[in-house]
């Protein structure tokens, strides 16, 4: 039987078999841990980070998905001063629940488009 880890890396590789970013559309990959929450926009042709947040720096407390909320408006926010603004969501084998679907919203309610 396969641990949560391993399920989660198996569904990772599935996805970013079909999952691509260019310069035009980044990848906006997420990266989730117990008390952070991580997002980057990936050029995958040139294999460069366009722009990036993270809850790191957030001195203010509040639950995680929050937390998350304000990431995807932070992301956002650096994409568009950075001229992007369709990029393709990569949930990084992750469940579309929770603190990952709180950021993906909250980007677009930003102005990304997926």
């Amino acid at each position: 039987m396969a641990t949560k880890i391993e399920r989660r890396l198996k569904i990772k590789r599935r996805i970013r078999g079909k999952v691509s970013g260019s310069a035009a559309r980044p990848r906006m990959t997420v990266f989730r841990s117990n008390k952070q929450i991580y997002v980057q926009l990936i050029n995958d042709l040139e294999g460069k980070t366009l722009a990036a947040a993270s809850s790191l720096g957030m001195t203010d407390k509040c639950p995680k998905k929050e937390q998350a909320a304000k990431v995807g408006e932070l992301v956002a926010k650096k994409a568009l001063e950075a001229g992007i603004s369709e990029v393709v969501f990569d949930r990084n084998g992750y469940l579309y629940h929770g603190r990952v679907k709180e950021l993906a919203d909250a980007a677009r309610k930003g102005g990304l488009k997926f």
